[in-house]
């Protein structure tokens, strides 16, 4: 684990970057495990349409002025995490590296998740009510186009967010990142894959997520989420993070699949990058060729990192790409 990091906050321009959201003081925490903040960093609180409200970590970017300095206006970053998260995944390596980079960064607990209410109901909502949320957060909380970043089922609500929610001028992305994500088609390909080539893996995959078995087996968590250079006691605290972030299931699984493909998009303006993991135990290669397929670009595969990028050992690989690519965005971003 990288050594934590005191940042001096820099002050802003005079010009306005992203505005900040309302707290909402004295919240009584939902999470057994309560995730420490790290210096820089502020739990705040976005008041949904529906009254609810939804957890957002934040971190303000360091904002240094050099020569050579590509981006004038760095676009904010805005996280999605996948099932079984919630915003704290982004705050242990991702937020401060990218607010070290000048990157205003904002991650978000789904509704049912982390900090956030829990709507009434089963599960958490669907990919239209989880979209909307962030569309939300985006039209109130941001005066400049956000890349939106989204990890495994979080990047399946990203794809919903593309496909149906850019289109109102309000929710315009500057980009769209992709990491370990669900394909549009779901994941039922991955499992019935799993099942005819890599049966045990399937089983294994099975009794972690469907039966919740990576909240009491090291062994198994580890597997299903992280490389094996990561050491034990990470995997134990993360572990316990991810069995208290879940309250309830992000969708309805039989509902979610009824309603995909998510729906394809025709001279799409958002640049996308699709990237996965090398040692990904639950999305695998042709599970990324997908998605790379679908959005017309050739996916990124970085080696050595398994399906929690942004909490594995070499969690610095996937954000130094990340980086580069809003870097090198030919003036689009």
């Amino acid at each position: 684990m990288a050594a934590s990091q005191t940042y001096v906050l820099a002050s802003l321009p005079s010009h306005k970057i992203t505005k900040m959201p309302q707290a909402v003081l004295n919240k009584e925490q939902k999470m057994k495990v309560p995730y420490m903040l790290k210096q820089g960093q502020s739990r705040i609180f976005h008041e949904l349409p529906s009254g609810l409200n939804m957890e957002v970590i934040y971190q303000k970017g360091v904002r240094t002025r050099t020569p050579d300095e590509k981006l004038l206006n760095p676009p904010p970053l805005v996280f999605v995490h996948g099932s079984f998260h919630a915003a704290w995944c982004w705050a242990e390596h991702w937020l401060p590296f990218f607010a070290q980079n000048g990157f205003d960064s904002y991650a978000l607990s789904l509704l049912g998740q982390g900090e956030s209410d829990a709507p009434d109901g089963s599960v958490a909502g669907s990919l239209q009510t989880h979209a909307a949320g962030i569309a939300d957060f985006i039209k109130n909380q941001t005066t400049l186009s956000p890349v939106l970043i989204g990890h495994s089922f979080g990047g399946l609500i990203v794809q919903y967010y593309i496909a149906n929610l850019e289109k109102d001028t309000s929710g315009n992305l500057a980009g769209a990142v992709l990491v370990c994500s669900v394909p549009p088609t779901g994941n039922s390909g991955l499992v019935w894959r799993y099942l005819f080539t890599k049966p045990v893996a399937a089983f294994k995959v099975t009794m972690s997520l469907a039966a919740k078995a990576f909240q009491t087996s090291l062994p198994l968590c580890k597997e299903t989420f992280f490389s094996r250079e990561m050491d034990d006691h990470l995997v134990l605290r993360y572990q316990e993070l991810m069995t208290g972030s879940s309250r309830m299931p992000l969708f309805d699984l039989r509902k979610l699949n009824a309603s995909l493909p998510v729906a394809s998009v025709s001279n799409l303006s958002t640049r996308v990058l699709v990237m996965g993991a090398s040692d990904d135990f639950i999305v695998d290669a042709k599970g990324l060729e997908e998605t790379g397929s679908f959005y017309g670009m050739q996916p990124v595969c970085i080696e050595g990192v398994a399906h929690d990028m942004m909490l594995d050992s070499s969690w610095n690989k996937g954000a130094e790409l990340i980086l580069s690519w809003i870097q090198n965005s030919d003036g689009k971003i």
